[in-house]
């Protein structure tokens, strides 16, 4: 797909588009549907597109493969801290009310928090299994000569 120009010319306006459009998702899910499994997958497709158009050479140098590790448990961490920490404040697991004096800005302030740890790992996970399947049949297909997935 690298040679066809009109593919390369619509993934550059398009994939923008749908990581800005999984940005709207993840930080308007505490409002309305959606949140951070929902942007978390739309994030990694953006990412598999740009993989398709550019090949998986080219997406590794955008996020590399140990950094998907480091952001996928950064976000798990992020998620279970949050939750900690209304334990710490002497509340239980995700209560979030005890974290300011606002039950109201700190309900919102934890949800965002937390959903945005579950965006990240989403993202994280989802892409490293396009790798790993990508990698693995670049590894048994030797004969296909897809210099995409090399």
């Amino acid at each position: 797909m690298r040679a066809n120009g009109i593919l390369r010319i619509v993934a550059r306006f398009l994939i923008p588009l749908i990581m800005l459009f999984a940005l709207y998702v993840q930080f308007h899910g505490d409002y309305s549907p959606g949140g951070g499994f929902q942007a978390g997958v739309i994030f990694a497709a953006a990412w598999i597109l740009f993989v398709l158009i550019y090949g998986l050479d080219a997406g590794l140098k955008v996020i590399p493969e140990p950094m998907m590790f480091r952001l996928s448990a950064c976000g798990a961490l992020l998620y279970a801290f949050i939750g900690l920490l209304g334990v710490a404040f002497g509340g239980r697991f995700l209560e979030f009310a005890v974290l300011l004096d606002d039950p109201k800005q700190a309900q919102q302030a934890g949800i965002i928090l937390v959903e945005f740890g579950v965006g990240v790992t989403v993202a994280s996970v989802v892409m490293l299994i396009f790798v790993m399947f990508a990698k693995r049949r670049a590894l048994t297909h030797p004969d296909d000569r897809v210099e995409e997935m090399r």
